[in-house]
């Protein structure tokens, strides 16, 4: 069945994407968050001219031609772009096989294992440890991440000394039965990081994201080899030339690719396969509570070397205002610190039809 019609329907941060196949079958998808505005306009313009008129059950080949009829443009939003489309269209195939989408991967509905994601460094390790105690009381996270170092910090803290005091109050609030996750999204050099490495062994903690700059790979594997703490990373990568090297080489020790920014399930899955073979898994980026958590709950439930947890963000509307209202029905409800897929074909959720009519709208069609 022929893809006729790619629709988006975006704000500066969100872009859902509806596929129509000729024969009027449909399905919802999602590009990354985040200048979701501007990854329409890349779909229109450079993933639709060659998607549509293509079998919408082979959404492989269909991505692949896209990368290579637009091979001048390697980088980030063009698998944005062909991450909205991936996306709608196995929801489209769920729906039309009356299965999750989890089950077409070859998985099953059912709970998965979520850690609560604290995405502030604008707050004191007190408030910090208070709040995520309470989030644990209340929803029954085991396991919880926070932040380290500044964002990109150049060695940097948030101010100085947040994070020689965050990791003991941490873990003296949480006691030793929850498990403790940092990132440091790109903060520190080789030796540094190491240093904060070292201090993050002794208190337990057993994840520690990107601690240096994430395209410097071999700053990044020194640090690997180095410490006994899992190293993490991937996030940001979506060409698989830079999966190829992240896996032979052992980079890290946990890949975590978002679906959303590497270019939907399908691409995803491919990385999968090859970080299984080298006995590696696989803990996905799913950092806010729109689509792409979702995409990343439905394929830990169907591939052998699905990480520990799911990435859960515990930040409400206070840090993510454009989240409020996106579906019909909750998809996140979480029971005893766990997510649940359902049995609902595709991807068991529906679009708010009034958020829809409150966003640009754009359509492609085939000819």
């Amino acid at each position: 069945m022929k893809l006729a019609k790619l629709e988006t329907f975006s704000t500066p941060y969100v872009c859902f994407v509806r596929a129509t196949a000729e024969d009027g079958a449909q399905g919802w998808g999602q590009v990354a968050p985040y200048y979701a505005d501007i990854t329409a306009q890349v779909l229109h313009r450079q993933v639709a001219p060659y998607a549509l008129g293509m079998d919408c059950t082979d959404i492989d080949a269909m991505l692949d031609i896209v990368r290579d009829r637009e091979h001048k443009f390697p980088g980030s939003y063009l698998r944005r772009a062909m991450g909205g489309v991936d996306t709608a269209l196995w929801d489209m195939n769920g729906r039309r096989a009356g299965k999750p989408v989890c089950e077409l991967i070859g998985g099953t509905p059912g709970p998965v294992r979520a850690y609560g994601s604290s995405m502030k460094r604008d707050i004191t390790p007190v408030d910090e440890a208070a709040r995520l105690a309470r989030i644990r009381d209340e929803q029954g996270f085991d396991a919880f991440k926070f932040r380290i170092g500044a964002e990109v910090g150049r060695d940097q803290d948030e101010w100085p000394g947040r994070t020689e005091e965050i990791v003991p109050t941490m873990r003296r609030a949480m006691g030793d039965d929850v498990a403790l996750l940092v990132d440091a999204n790109s903060c520190y050099s080789p030796a540094r990081a190491i240093e904060v490495g070292r201090m993050l062994e002794q208190h337990g903690i057993s994840h520690y994201e990107e601690p240096c700059p994430y395209w410097e790979f071999e700053q990044t594997r020194e640090v690997t080899e180095t410490l006994d703490i899992d190293v993490t990373g991937g996030e940001q990568d979506c060409m698989m030339e830079r999966w190829q090297t992240m896996i032979r080489d052992r980079v890290v020790d946990v890949l975590q690719p978002d679906i959303c920014y590497i270019g939907g399930i399908a691409r995803t899955l491919r990385v999968a396969r090859m970080a299984e073979a080298s006995g590696m898994p696989i803990t996905p980026h799913a950092a806010n509570l729109s689509m792409v958590t979702l995409f990343t709950m439905h394929l830990l439930r169907a591939i052998p070397n699905a990480g520990k947890y799911l990435e859960f963000s515990i930040e409400g509307l206070d840090y993510y205002p454009w989240q409020q209202g996106l579906f019909l029905t909750d998809p996140y409800v979480i029971t005893d610190g766990q997510a649940t897929v359902t049995d609902t074909p595709g991807w068991g959720v529906e679009v708010n039809p009034d958020w829809l009519a409150r966003s640009a709208y754009q359509v492609s069609e085939m000819p």
